[in-house]
């Protein structure tokens, strides 16, 4: 089938469409977005594939959405293994190109919908937010170094203004959300499990779009939850997690700590993972996966939590 890759950089992309391995380069702006559209359409793709790179792919696949062609925003590690072992060990972009398109040719990843408008515009409201409280967290660091008098009066003034410009994002997002029907539906159903808050809740709903309309082991793994075995003939390995998205795995891990404090079903099911031998951070892991389960189905049946319900 005609498949595409799409490597995104900072000002570039490079373009492979199989099976004629036709490649090409536009430059990242709206003329050269205009130019990949035109030349992709001519092509009619039955599937155009690119690797979530932080915030690069996003105007990327915007336009690629709108031109009505299916996308795939896939992992940047499991692509990695996946040209291993190809054999591809040398990277460069019209090789990450071409590796792209045979991943989405050979693998045939699900094309999933963009995120509606006010799902991206929550996205990028919160991709904000944690930008500012990392730049307050770095502020802070310097300050404890700081020795000189102004030098600290220049941090505490810059630390002032992130943080009122911190309070000021934070209202907009709960503007957002609570302008919202659908969404307050969405942060209301979340924010009924104890031990996830309204932040927590906010960036599931921002950078998991998914969320609810995949299975349970599907969302483990965009979470980067999802255990992965390393096992060959006798030997076995410790299983791991790997990839995903960092962001909301950040969030679950902060909200399984307090889970496990205040309910009742996930400090039971921490307790006794403790108890069986399991390594704190294995339980704590296990945790917030089972949690990750829990949001995936309450979203998915629209049903606010329920202790009698909880899924395996």
């Amino acid at each position: 089938m005609n498949c595409v890759g799409i490597d995104v950089s900072k000002d570039r992309l490079d373009v492979c469409i199989l099976p004629d391995e036709q490649r090409f380069s536009v430059a990242r702006n709206p003329k050269g977005l205009e130019e990949l559209i035109e030349r992709l359409g001519a092509a009619s793709p039955k599937l155009v594939v690119i690797e979530a790179t932080g915030g690069l792919e996003t105007v990327v696949a915007a336009a690629v959405g709108a031109a009505a062609m299916p996308l795939a925003v896939v992992n940047p590690a499991q692509v990695r293994h996946y040209a291993q072992a190809l054999g591809k060990r040398a990277k460069n972009d019209p090789i990450d190109a071409f590796v792209l398109a045979r991943f989405g040719s050979d693998v045939k990843p699900e094309p999933r919908s963009l995120p509606d408008d006010m799902t991206q515009l929550l996205a990028d409201l919160v991709s904000r937010r944690r930008q500012i409280v990392e730049m307050i967290g770095a502020e802070r660091q310097r300050e404890k170094r700081a020795v000189l008098p102004r030098v600290r009066k220049s941090i505490a003034r810059l630390i002032k203004a992130l943080e009122k410009e911190l309070s000021d994002l934070e209202g907009h997002i709960d503007d957002t959300v609570r302008g919202s029907p659908v969404w307050r539906e969405k942060e209301d159903l979340l924010a009924s499990v104890p031990g996830v808050g309204a932040k927590t809740a906010r960036v599931l709903l921002g950078e998991m779009p998914e969320l609810g309309m995949i299975g349970r082991r599907e969302i483990a793994s965009l979470a980067g939850l999802a255990p992965y075995v390393r096992q060959s003939g006798k030997w076995k390995g410790k299983s791991t997690i790997e990839g995903g998205r960092k962001t909301v795995r950040s969030a679950l891990f902060i909200a399984a700590m307090v889970a496990v404090r205040h309910n009742p079903v996930l400090k039971k099911f921490y307790e006794r993972l403790t108890q069986a031998g399991k390594p704190k951070v294995l339980a704590m892991t296990a945790v917030a996966r089972k949690l990750l389960t829990i949001l995936n189905a309450i979203i998915r049946n629209r049903q606010p939590w329920r202790q009698v319900s909880v899924p395996a």
